[in-house]
């Protein structure tokens, strides 16, 4: 009885420390101005207040989570669909020889500063600075490597023999690739969807250089109400809260499908 005791108690302290930065986002978003650096700290609102939230639609900031939606729910996607195959024909044909996916694994690594400016130069010629494209395809060319690399191990841990039955009663290579190992992947595919979408969403640095006030996503807002003279920490608070909400119920919707994903060939 004490172990399960003490093992509540670890529970119980992590997921207050966890949650901690929701709650104190919540009270700011509702807290008086006056209440931000009372001392002792006001932990519970005397009188809630919604204007900030109202501010957000005001100030056209609430735009900004559905250009963050846009953007990197098409960059994921297509990732998914360029890194899928390309995983694939690593895992199954060695595409490229045995060094060539950590070649493009390493691709990931490169620092954004190094190319952000001449993508820049490049996007102001052909007219894709501040637009929806620009983003989303930029987005999912420096994901793609690590979709691949991910779901590269996931191939690999399914059985060849599967799919050789397949290729006997007939099937082509790309029926087999759609039809049994995509969905027995399926897990893994999902994870690493989930994550490439968390990599696009917080991205700031590509963001804050290629847009200027149609396509301004999430993070790029967010600096918006920090600033030298003054910060808007109610309005920091209200969409640091709404901006949290789509990665928690995507994470909630998936929960199942992430943890496999996550564990998915461990044990071997």
């Amino acid at each position: 009885m004490h172990r399960y005791a003490l093992a509540y108690l670890v529970v119980a302290v992590a997921l207050a420390f966890f949650l901690f930065p929701i709650v104190w986002m919540f009270g700011m978003a509702v807290k008086q101005p006056a209440e931000y650096f009372s001392t002792p700290p006001v932990w519970l609102p005397r009188a809630p207040d919604l204007s900030h939230f109202r501010q957000l639609v005001l100030n056209r900031s609430i735009n900004s989570l559905v250009n963050s939606l846009v953007i990197a729910g098409g960059a994921t996607l297509l990732a998914l669909l360029v890194g899928c195959p390309a995983a694939y024909s690593m895992a199954r044909f060695n595409t490229g020889g045995r060094n060539f996916a950590f070649w493009v694994l390493s691709q990931r690594m490169l620092p954004p500063i190094a190319i952000v400016f001449p993508v820049f130069l490049l996007f102001r010629i052909i007219g894709w600075v501040d637009t929806y494209q620009g983003l989303t395809l930029l987005y999912a060319a420096f994901n793609a490597p690590y979709v691949i690399w991910m779901m590269r191990g996931y191939f690999r841990d399914i059985p060849v023999e599967v799919e050789e039955s397949a290729l006997v009663d007939g099937a082509s290579t790309l029926r087999v690739f759609w039809s049994i190992s995509l969905p027995l992947a399926a897990a893994g595919l999902i994870a690493t969807g989930v994550f490439t979408f968390i990599f696009s969403w917080n991205e700031f640095l590509f963001a804050v250089v290629l847009t200027r006030a149609r396509v301004v996503t999430v993070p790029v807002a967010m600096s918006g109400y920090f600033g030298s003279q003054s910060t808007f920490w109610g309005e920091a608070g209200a969409l640091s809260l709404l901006a949290s909400a789509p990665v928690f119920v995507l994470s909630l919707l998936v929960q199942r499908y992430l943890t496999r994903g996550l564990t998915l060939g461990a044990v071997k």
